[in-house]
């Protein structure tokens, strides 16, 4: 028989009173126990300095970390914590706000302060039910006042201590152990980063940060007179990534009013966006509403400008995503009357702030990028090669979904003729034009590193063929094979099979035209063999030129005249042969110019990431359905050719 259920009455309920919530559920005021509540105890203590600074009451903060690396020390020189009595409690009101859940004086909005980061009056009577022991002194007309607490409990009265210069307040705590355990401790590189974010958020004000639990001590002193200008530039520098354009200045913009708006963004070669909003100087990790309006007004603008100057590509559609790609931004807004998402304040739902930051950024970005036209243009090209870049991998990740339906296993082309090794590192791929040329390089080849490709003829243009069309096509599918990393979003070089791909052509015109082809299949939807310098051309000689008993070969017409105004001597009369082809080329020439590691010539196939924009501009123009564009390109360079190879 099941157990009868015990009586539930009104004595089996439990009222928490005072701060002992705080202590009982304390991961509901703090997000939980862990490190990231450890020091959210000090960030809501910090946050109430940054109130005094935000509401032009306080110019400086004093952190310190003490040698135990446990108990810390929050100091401002702002106005002080009010310590008259608060007649309805008969307490000072220091006591009632460290003590007292919801008690501070920020629920009158335009009161007391303005804009304010701590607004639901827990963050110091939180830290205070979680700190085995708090101080709280007091700097306020002319006399310095103390009070001491124990787990959010006062263990001493208010105390005048005498007389005191100026204003402000010193808040000293230690996180309880009952609550956090003994291994804690404050990170004190991470105490040094937030406080640094802090002084970029607000001009002007100086944060020092000691730190005693170092040996020996050391003082850190923030201050940025340029804002989140500054912040934009570190963060960027930081992330390693090349500006767009290279070097270029970044966007910064402030408004006033109700809702303080102020921006800082750049664009860089980055494949990511990357955001840090603040509201009142509090982080919001998880953004919100005036996230999602910078990220509008942004995209809003960016397509505006296309639209005015008549850039958005044919047959191509750019999102927003596209648009936003590389994009690093700083957004601090100050609203009144915000409304978080939880204690933690990890993210702003006030749906009104979106309109008001979306309208603040567009016309004010739009009009910075009619007056930075060659930053514009990167912008705008960045996003195109963003667009193109996701359609390519779409289209890939499509074609092999299709093929994976079909064959489960990887399936080598038959004509293949692959190395013997296993290790990648040593193995390299020859993708030969020709089969006559194939078979020729088969014979000369190193057959335990050395792979060999042939292709029939000249592949499909991955810029203009359609995407069905272009993974149906047998020679470039049995390429994608052959290397056995894959293609677009899933390409994974950790399964590439050659670690060199060469492309072997005849050195003619139609020969460089299947290397274009094939390095605009690799740009398109294999990048990563490119940017990481997997592929090679290959130098074969178009020239044999015998003077007397000595050989030598010239890669071009230029290198033929050279080699013979250099060497010809005397009456002996140069013999020259032009190949027209790989396949006129016997075995162990081709072995001798261009496959034996100690003797060929190759050019390592690589796009610096400054030219990436461009290289995608050009192969766009060139090898692209718009006439007009290839037509404009070959126009204006055809003063620098001097002969032209019909």
């Amino acid at each position: 028989m099941a157990t009868p259920a015990k009586t539930y009455s009104a004595k089996d309920i439990t009222v928490l009173e005072g701060l002992e919530p705080v202590r009982k559920r304390p991961a509901m005021y703090i997000g939980g126990t862990d490190k990231v509540g450890y020091h959210h105890l000090l960030w809501e203590i910090v946050d109430n300095a940054i109130d005094e600074v935000i509401g032009g009451h306080a110019s400086r903060v004093d952190v310190t970390l003490h040698k135990d690396g446990r108990t810390v020390s929050v100091e401002d020189n702002g106005r002080g914590i009010p310590v008259d009595t608060i007649p309805k409690y008969k307490k000072p009101a220091l006591e009632v706000i460290l003590t007292t859940l919801h008690a501070g004086g920020k629920f009158d909005r335009g009161k007391s302060y303005v804009h304010a980061g701590g607004l639901h009056g827990v963050g110091a009577s939180v830290v205070n039910a979680l700190a085995s022991e708090m101080s709280a002194v007091v700097r306020r007309d002319g006399t310095k006042w103390e009070q001491r607490y124990q787990r959010g409990a006062p263990t001493t009265k208010l105390k005048k201590l005498g007389a005191a210069k100026g204003a402000g307040t010193l808040i000293t705590f230690c996180p309880d152990e009952e609550i956090f355990g003994d291994k804690q401790r404050f990170d004190a590189a991470l105490i040094a980063d937030r406080l640094e974010a802090k002084s970029y958020l607000h001009r002007g004000v100086k944060i020092a940060f000691r730190d005693e639990s170092a040996s020996p001590a050391k003082t850190h002193t923030f201050q940025h007179d340029r804002g989140i200008a500054d912040y934009l530039d570190r963060i960027v520098a930081d992330r390693g990534r090349t500006t767009v354009p290279k070097d270029a200045p970044g966007f910064y913009f402030d408004r006033g009013g109700d809702v303080k708006i102020e921006i800082a963004l750049q664009w860089t070669e980055a494949t990511d966006e990357h955001i840090r909003s603040y509201v009142n100087g509090v982080p919001t990790p998880s953004g919100g509403t005036h996230e999602l309006g910078l990220k509008g007004g942004v995209v809003k603008a960016v397509r505006n400008y296309m639209s005015t100057h008549s850039l958005a590509p044919k047959g191509l559609q750019v999102t927003a995503e596209d648009i936003r790609e590389g994009l690093v931004a700083v957004l601090s807004v100050y609203v009144s009357d915000p409304q978080f998402q939880g204690q933690t304040k990890e993210r702003l739902n006030n749906p009104e702030v979106t309109a008001q930051v979306d309208s603040t950024i567009r016309p004010a970005l739009e009009q910075w990028l009619n007056e930075n036209k060659s930053i514009a243009e990167g912008v705008v090209g960045r996003a195109v090669l963003a667009a193109r870049a996701r359609e390519a991998s779409r289209a890939a990740s499509e074609a092999v979904q299709r093929k994976t339906a079909v064959s489960h296993r990887l399936n080598l082309p038959g004509k293949l003729a692959d190395c013997s090794s296993t290790n990648p590192a040593e193995s390299e791929l020859f993708i030969v034009e020709g089969d006559s040329a194939g078979g020729s390089a088969k014979q000369a080849r190193e057959r335990r590193t050395q792979a060999i490709l042939p292709l029939r003829g000249k592949v499909l243009n991955a810029e203009q063929a359609s995407t069905s069309k272009l993974m149906g096509n047998k020679e470039l599918q049995d390429i994608v094979s052959a290397l056995g990393c894959g293609i677009g979003p899933k390409l994974d070089l950790s399964k590439l099979r050659y670690h060199r791909i060469f492309l072997l052509m005849d050195a003619d015109a139609d020969g460089h035209h299947i290397a274009v082809l094939l390095l605009t299949f690799f740009f398109r939807y294999m990048k990563p063999l490119i940017s990481e310098r997997h592929v090679y051309l290959a130098q074969p000689p178009l020239y044999r030129i015998d003077i007397g008993k000595d050989t030598y070969w010239a890669l071009d017409d230029i290198h033929r005249d050279r080699i013979v105004e250099e060497r010809a001597k005397g009456n002996a009369k140069p013999n020259i042969t032009r190949f027209k082809g790989l396949g006129e080329m016997s075995p162990a020439m081709l072995k001798q110019t261009t496959l034996d590691p100690k003797k060929r010539t190759a050019l390592r196939v690589g796009v610096p990431g400054d030219e990436e924009l461009e290289t995608d501009r050009i192969i766009g123009e060139l090898m692209g359905k718009d006439a007009g564009a290839r037509f404009r390109l070959i126009t204006d360079g055809v003063g620098e050719v001097d002969e032209l190879d019909v």
